[in-house]
């Protein structure tokens, strides 16, 4: 597997592929869950405090994953329906978190302050250990730039909060929808004045990759743990079929980014690198 065009740019997805959400936003809800628990002046009703005080950190990993679950949902929905009014990742993340703590048995838990702070929590999540080291080589012989469906504001936080240094930041909001619509793939392209086939679309999402893919970009494919929606039996298609350009998969030595560097002919410098994992 090897790109068949010459690319002038790598675009990234960024939830699941750069920064490691789920071990972020599940510490971080179970940490405020212990603050909140412990605070002398927080006032809980007794149903709510014995909710919470049952949460383990699995059961706030199952909160999250919900949370994430809703995002995929509203973003595929609003992607495949123009009519549907707008509205940012930023304020459905945050409609989303108050309807899981009714769901959960957990209204209550914090303020309407609180929980505002708590759903930018999409902010600041931790970056795959390869991530910056890995775009940091990239730069040196294409741009990269994000093109998530998260609002332009959290992708240059996140770049602040990660130091991945992107060259550009790209968000579906520019193009009024979200991926997988066509608009977003070939807007971006067309924003950095370029055409899809000289831009890669990376992903450690098939979906993703998939829609880039019929939109006339090349991909690559960057497995990150527990980020694959797709079976056994459809990834191994996805696999025979030869569709994805590159493939760097877990184990086997690769490194994520700074892997995908070294097959894209840039020059890694010898020595440790560390493990494919999260920073946390």
């Amino acid at each position: 597997m090897a790109l068949t065009t010459p690319s002038r740019v790598l675009f990234f997805d960024v939830f699941g592929t750069c920064v490691d959400w789920r071990s972020t936003v599940t510490q971080t809800l179970n940490a405020q869950s212990h603050a909140t628990l412990n605070s002398a002046t927080a006032s809980l009703a007794s149903k709510v405090r014995l909710k919470a005080s049952d949460m383990t950190l699995a059961h706030w990993g199952d909160f999250a994953q919900q949370w994430r679950d809703s995002y995929k949902a509203f973003t595929a929905k609003l992607a495949a329906d123009p009519g549907i009014p707008w509205k940012t990742v930023d304020e459905h993340h945050f409609d989303s978190l108050k309807e899981l703590m009714f769901q959960w048995g957990l209204d209550g838990l914090w303020t309407y302050d609180e929980l505002r702070a708590l759903s930018l929590v999409w902010h600041r999540l931790n970056p795959w250990s390869d991530s910056a080291q890995g775009i940091t080589l990239l730069n040196q012989l294409y741009w990269t730039s994000t093109l998530s469906n998260g609002n332009h504001s959290l992708l240059t936080d996140l770049g602040a909060y990660t130091r991945i240094p992107f060259t550009h930041f790209l968000s579906a909001e520019m193009f009024g929808t979200y991926k997988p619509s066509p608009a977003v793939y070939v807007g971006a392209a067309d924003r950095l004045g370029i055409t899809t086939k000289e831009c890669v679309m990376v992903a450690a999402h098939l979906n993703d990759l998939q829609a880039a893919k019929s939109n006339g970009m090349q991909v690559a494919y960057v497995e990150r743990p527990g980020e694959e929606d797709w079976s056994d039996a459809d990834i191994e298609k996805a696999w025979n079929e030869g569709w994805v350009d590159i493939w760097i998969g877990l184990g086997e030595g690769n490194n994520g980014f700074v892997t995908l560097a070294e097959k894209l002919g840039v020059e890694v410098p010898q020595g440790p690198v560390g493990k494919l994992s999260s920073s946390v």
